[in-house]
């Protein structure tokens, strides 16, 4: 499934990217169920994996229902 629904707005991959990151990537995969639950709710979390630069990729994690978020970068 490539778009998802955060926090009650539809959001393709890359605008789930850009939530978590802070800016547009140059490229995002499809949207995944990340399989956990969020530390801060419960509820459903989900990740991307997108390129910031072109030398860097990122898998982030986004809570379905509330600002939790994460990435897997140092």
């Amino acid at each position: 499934m490539s778009n998802r629904v955060v926090q009650g707005r539809m959001v393709t991959p890359e605008r789930l990217a850009e939530l978590v990151e802070g800016e547009k990537p140059l490229e995002a995969e499809p949207i995944e169920d990340a399989e956990m639950d969020c530390p801060e709710c419960g509820e459903n979390v989900i990740s991307v994996g997108y390129m910031p630069s072109v030398t860097e990729f990122v898998t982030a994690y986004k809570c379905q229902e509330c600002d939790w978020s994460d990435a897997d970068r140092d």
